[in-house]
This record gives C-alpha cells, sequence and structure tokens, in this order.
C-alpha cells in the first residue's frame, strides 16, 4: 500500500526542492521505495528561474516521475471563480494517474510537493490542507525562523499546530526546520541578494537554538533543522556568467570559484578598496581601466577576488591585458556585459540565492547538507513501519470508481433522459469513458433541453424514443408477470412508465445496468426492478447499501432502503453481500454489526439478533473480518473501540456497517449526510442479476456520474462472488 507525505511550506520562499532532494539522498541506500509528486508550476518568471521541480533535478534517481503541473494563474482563475474543489480533483486525477506508474508495495513512499505560499496565492495553507485530505496523506511541515530564538521558533511551531490541530482527520508527522540561524541581512525573503552577502557566513554558528530543548517541548516531532549556509548556497563565477550572459575575457578558474558577495565598485581607486571582501564578485564599468587594474594587482596579493564583471560597451585593449596577465593566470575570471552600469545594476539586483539555487552544482551540495540535517531516527521509523490504512478517501473511491469503469464499458440506461442532469451527467460520462449511456425521452426534446441549457451531447450518446420501442416488450412483461394478474393492457399501462421500460431493457440484455431517481422516488425507482429482475442464483435476498462519502474515508451502509427487519439468517446475507460489494469497489471489508450494546454488554432480542447473525456469517465466511454487536461510535472511533472492544479486529477501523433494521440504518444514514453534509452514493443494490441503482432527487451532477460509474462496475461483477 502507497503512503503519501504532504510537505507543507509555511513560509513564503521555502524552497521545497532542496528538501525534497535530501530526503531522496538521505533514503537513496536502503530499502524504501519513494516517488515524488509535485503537481504545482508557482514560478511566474520563467525567464529568471528553471522550472522548480525540474526532472533535471532528479536525474540521480529512479521512479521520480513529475507530472503536468497546474500554473499559477489557473489555480488563480479557478479560486477566483469559486472552483477550489475542481481544482482538488484535478490535483487528485494527476495524482492517481502519477500513482499507477509507480511502486504498488506496502514500502512506497510518495513525496508530495505542496502549493507555495506567496504574496499573490496566501490561500495556499486552505489549498494543501485539502490535497492532505483528499489523498489521506500524512503531513510534514517545512518552516523558517525569522530571529535566533527559541522562544519565537516554539511559539511558530505551535502557531501551526494550532492552525491544523482542530482538523479531525489530519496527521501530522512532524515539521523540518529551514534556514536556522539565517543571518540579519538574509531574513527578508524578497531580498536574499548577493550584494548584502559580507562575512555572514561566520554567523550561522552564533546563538544556535537548543534543538534538544525544543524536540522535547514540542508539540509534534522535528524531522531535520537545517541551518543556513552561504558555503551551501553561493554559486560560482560560471553561473552568474551564464546568468547574465556575458563574455567571458578571461576564463581562469571560472567554474569553481564561489561568489559569496557582490559589490557595485564606481568610485575612486581608495574608497572602492574597502569593498574588497573575500570571495566577492565586483562590478566596474569597462572604462574604468583604473580600478580594473588595481583589482587585478590586488588578486594577487593575497586579497581574495572571486571575479570581475565588466559593464558596457568599451573594449579592454591588449595593454590592460598584458598587465592584467599574472592575475589572469593566476586563475581571476574576467567577464563582460554589454548593458551600461545602470542597467547592469538592475540585472545585478536581480541576482539573489534563490535565483541561482536551481543550479545543479549547487543542488547536489545542498541535497548531501540537508540529508545530513535530517533526523536518522524518522528515516529509521519510516523504513521499520509496516503502513496499513484500511481506509480509502472519497478522492481514491471515485478515482477507482471511473477507471474500473472504463475497464467494464458498459451500457447503461436512463430512463429519466430528458432530465438536464441526466443529460449532461450523461455527456461526461461518455467523454470520460465511463460507459455508453441510453437516453430514453424524445430525441427533439433532449436536444432542445441541451441546447437550453449548453449542454454539449456527446456523439457516444444513444437516444432512444420510448414511443417506438413499448410495444416490443408487451409480451414479455406478460410472460414474467402473468402469475401476478399481469395481462397485455396491464402491461401496456405499466410500460408508459420509462423505469420500467428500461427495466425491461436490462432483462432482456439489451442494457447493462440501470440509473434512475433524479426524478423519482426510491421506491418508484427500485420496485421494478424488484418485480423484473431476479435474484443471483447464490442470493437468498436483495438488499442495499450507500457508499457514504465522509471527509476522510468512505463507509458502507447496509441495509438502509430494502429489507424492514431482517432476521438473523438474512442480516448474515446482507452483511456477506455489502463485504463482496467493498471488495469490488477496491474497499477492504471490515464489517461491523451494529446495535445498542457492545460485545457482552447488553442483552435482549435485538442485540441477539445481531449477535446470531455474526456467528453465521462467520460460520460461512471464515476468512471475512467481522464482529458484532458493536456500537457505532466503538466501530468507528479508534479511542471508544480500545476502551469497549479491545481484542476486536473490527472496532474502531470498520469499513462496512450493518445496521439491525431498516428503522436503524435509514435513520442514520439520514441523519450522517444531512448534519455532516456530505456527498452518498447509493442505495446500490446487491443480490440481483443485473444491477439498477437509485438516485436522490436533489442529485448533483457529480453524483450521477459516480452512479453511472459503479453501475457499469457491478454490471461487471454480477456473476462473481468473493466471499
Amino acid at each position: 500500500m502507497s503512503r503519501p507525505i504532504i510537505l507543507i511550506p509555511t513560509d513564503t520562499c521555502i524552497r521545497l526542492i532542496g528538501i525534497i532532494l535530501g530526503i531522496l539522498y538521505k533514503i537513496k541506500h536502503t530499502n524504501i521505495k519513494l516517488s515524488v509528486f509535485a503537481p504545482f508550476n508557482t514560478l511566474e518568471n520563467e525567464k529568471n528561474s528553471h522550472h522548480y521541480h525540474s526532472s533535471m533535478h532528479y536525474q540521480d534517481y529512479k521512479n521520480i516521475l513529475i507530472p503536468q503541473d497546474i500554473p499559477i494563474n489557473h489555480i488563480t482563475s479557478l479560486l477566483k471563480s469559486g472552483q477550489i474543489e475542481t481544482l482538488i480533483e484535478e490535483i487528485v486525477i494527476s495524482y492517481y494517474q502519477h500513482k499507477k506508474y509507480q511502486y504498488t508495495t506496502k514500502n512506497h513512499i510518495i513525496l508530495i510537493a505542496g502549493l507555495q505560499e506567496t504574496d499573490k496565492n496566501p490561500y495556499s495553507l486552505a489549498i494543501n490542507y485539502k490535497i492532505a485530505n483528499a489523498l489521506d496523506a500524512e503531513i510534514i511541515f517545512v518552516t523558517e525562523v525569522d530571529y535566533h530564538s527559541h522562544q519565537t521558533l516554539q511559539e511558530r511551531i505551535a502557531m501551526i499546530h494550532s492552525s491544523f490541530n482542530n482538523k479531525k482527520t489530519i496527521k501530522i508527522t512532524g515539521v523540518i526546520i529551514n534556514a536556522m540561524n539565517t543571518p540579519p541581512e538574509h531574513i527578508n525573503h524578497d531580498n536574499k541578494d548577493l550584494t548584502q552577502s559580507q562575512q555572514s557566513s561566520n554567523s550561522t554558528l552564533q546563538n544556535n537554538i537548543d534543538m534538544k530543548k525544543l524536540c522535547s517541548n514540542g508539540p509534534f516531532p522535528i524531522l531535520g533543522y537545517i541551518p543556513w549556509s552561504i558555503e551551501i548556497l553561493s554559486p560560482c563565477a560560471i553561473d552568474i556568467c551564464h546568468y547574465l550572459k556575458a563574455h567571458i575575457i578571461n576564463q581562469g578558474a571560472i567554474s569553481t570559484r564561489q561568489i559569496k558577495s557582490i559589490q557595485l565598485c564606481s568610485g575612486t581607486v581608495l574608497s572602492t578598496l574597502s569593498l574588497l571582501h573575500l570571495e566577492s564578485l565586483l562590478v566596474i564599468s569597462a572604462n574604468r581601466l583604473d580600478l580594473l587594474i588595481t583589482f587585478c594587482l590586488a588578486s594577487i596579493s593575497n586579497i581574495n577576488i572571486s571575479a570581475i564583471l565588466l559593464t558596457g560597451h568599451d573594449i579592454i585593449n591588449e595593454s590592460v591585458k598584458k598587465i592584467c596577465k599574472n592575475a589572469f593566470q593566476a586563475g581571476l575570471p574576467v567577464f563582460q556585459i554589454k548593458n551600461h552600469r545602470w542597467d547592469a545594476s538592475l540585472d545585478i539586483n536581480m541576482l539573489t540565492l534563490e535565483t541561482l539555487s536551481n543550479n545543479i552544482r549547487i543542488m547536489k551540495n545542498m541535497q548531501k547538507y540537508v540529508a545530513d540535517n535530517l533526523t536518522s531516527q524518522w528515516i529509521s521509523n519510516i523504513k521499520l513501519t509496516d503502513y496499513k490504512n484500511y481506509r480509502i478517501s472519497p478522492s481514491e473511491f471515485c478515482n477507482q470508481l471511473e477507471n474500473l469503469a472504463r475497464q467494464s464499458n458498459k451500457r447503461i440506461i436512463l430512463p429519466e433522459g430528458e432530465e438536464p442532469r441526466i443529460i449532461q451527467a450523461a455527456s461526461i460520462s461518455a467523454q470520460r469513458g465511463l460507459a455508453t449511456c441510453i437516453l430514453l425521452g424524445s430525441p427533439n426534446k433532449i436536444k432542445s433541453i441541451a441546447e437550453e441549457n449548453n449542454i454539449t451531447i456527446n456523439e457516444k450518446i444513444e437516444i432512444v424514443n420510448p414511443k417506438n420501442i413499448r410495444i416490443n416488450y408487451i409480451n414479455r412483461l406478460v410472460e414474467l408477470r402473468h402469475k401476478k394478474g399481469m395481462d397485455t393492457n396491464i402491461a401496456k399501462k405499466q410500460l408508459m412508465n420509462n423505469i420500467m421500460l428500461g427495466t425491461m431493457m436490462l432483462e432482456c440484455g439489451e442494457v447493462d445496468g440501470l440509473v434512475a431517481g433524479a426524478l423519482h422516488t426510491t421506491a418508484d425507482t427500485i420496485r421494478p426492478a424488484l418485480q423484473i429482475i431476479q435474484n443471483k442464483i447464490d442470493s437468498v435476498l436483495i438488499s442495499s447499501i450507500f457508499f457514504m462519502l465522509l471527509p476522510d474515508q468512505v463507509l458502507i451502509y447496509g441495509d438502509c432502503a430494502i429489507n424492514t427487519n431482517p432476521d438473523p439468517e438474512q442480516l448474515a446475507e446482507i452483511a456477506i453481500q455489502s463485504a463482496n460489494s467493498a471488495l469490488i469497489f477496491g474497499i477492504e471489508p471490515r464489517v461491523a454489526m451494529i446495535s445498542y450494546s457492545t460485545g457482552l454488554s447488553g442483552s435482549g432480542p435485538d442485540v441477539e439478533k445481531v449477535r446470531e447473525a455474526t456467528r453465521i456469517a462467520k460460520n460461512k465466511c471464515p476468512n471475512l473480518i467481522i464482529d458484532g454487536p458493536l456500537q457505532y461510535d466503538a466501530a468507528i472511533m479508534t479511542d471508544i473501540a480500545q476502551a469497549k472492544a479491545p481484542n476486536s479486529t473490527v472496532a474502531g477501523q470498520a469499513t462496512v456497517l450493518i445496521f439491525p433494521d431498516l428503522n436503524t440504518g435509514n435513520t442514520t444514514y439520514k441523519a450522517v449526510q444531512r448534519t455532516a453534509h456530505i456527498n452518498s452514493i447509493g442505495p446500490m443494490l446487491q443480490g440481483m442479476q443485473k444491477p439498477v441503482n437509485d438516485l436522490s432527487r436533489g442529485a448533483l451532477i457529480r453524483d450521477i456520474i459516480y452512479t453511472i460509474a459503479l453501475t457499469s462496475i457491478q454490471s461487471s461483477m454480477t456473476c462473481k462472488s468473493l466471499y
């Protein structure tokens, strides 16, 4: 099973690429299988920056897939129009496409790069939360510290914790502290420029924060603390030369000389001598030959000048080069840009540690540096943890529905074909390849409704006029129902109902499944199926389930629509049918038989019915993970389960909940759906030879699409019993 972990930056300009590469480097020689999912492109100035998660950074690592990223302007557009759920859906689809090409072993880690916070997208924290929730990902915060203060850092971490602590579904693994002890001149994230870097590298060792104290007192583990280092971040002269597209006058040691500061020199020779800091790039006008010669002489007099940048069109003649020969031979790089000093200064002011740190060489140095400052204990825990997650998130469930539906490629009849929501859902389903949808209704009316609602009817959709086909099913309906008093006149009348007509088409094998209910009650939708479609050979009854799309997982509720008061044998059958359905749709069945009592704490006929049903189900299916009676809270809440049923294999982690009767099941389903404001799919009928599924009359287009998908899948599995 894959284990998603999202890195969430909590400050502007935190570069996750360095952290990600450090983690990759740290686990490179372990048996941990890891891939990276980086869906965002937050760069707005491609001229001055490389792609921040460009695949070139991952060239030393296998199994790294960079998806087609989402530009920041697209994110902004969706958010402005209130389409945050559309954005999350795009990310989820991209994630599962990525996941499909990666490992599926239980030790597979998927490292997700969260959205970077900037002044123009302050909504990143909310988006990252939704991503973590949708993908059921563990969270690692990446933060920076503005002051050399233990108290400030502790308060910062506490604030991050409190902002997410009220999110019950969030799993926080820890925090990585980046750029610790940053020198004062680099604290302003928008001005990390090399023109301000002087002798600050030595200051990184001063006023160190007491990490042992912080780790012991913090709300969650510190997974890494990475000191700021000019040694790691400094570019070489060749990096700046390439960035400025400069002409090289003397190459010297251009590929190895590090630039730790940039000095703009324009005064007198005497006044510029104070600017000769160690490992500086000196910027002078090409017509200031006095400064050029002075600096060349200084470079061979034990003053460590990294390089010289000339600005302007003036050409350095051979006589000047001859004077500077010794400095050139000693390895002093000199390069020139044609811009004049003012324009050049603007370009140089754009030179920041942020800009240049995309350099491959810097990245290679950075990844080892970051790796050395990540805690080995955390890496060991990742390695040793046998990750188990019985939950499936709503996004993963819906993604699985679509994938399985595409594989099934079934024909689904939609009797309410003149309803705009149905037309739209059918078109989207056809476009996504989920099913071949057949709309029952007047072709002219359907096309007119589509035009009125700006719906483009997909060319793969079939439209069938019910007036032209009703006569075809009269005799068959009479044959099926003659023992119930059916005759030709009654059959003609009943076939005027499009749901009955669609059910007959299903019975005759002309379609593979039926979806209705957007305009009809559950009883009106299901009744024809109960009358016409027979039980599966191995099913003693027909039951129903709802897929409850809770914020952090999908639960199955059964039976909430069909069986009023099942006896123990019937209740056991409902549990087994529901477990089979769970497996079909990618949910690991852990069945809780719900009652008002847990274990042996209560007695009475209602409790005994549930206890007996549990025993029957266990005898029929020894491999089925089932327990009961269990109260609802003990079934799904770990802390309650530990107190009430510590030895249960189901309590606290149930995925399928079977209610003792229709009164309890339907009431609970409605209460949870309405109170928690969640979506549900269903009821889906079980135990029938062919699938018929009901829609809520308030169903959204999205709900209809997924019901079409699950009906298509169900039709492929009608002959398969897994328990």
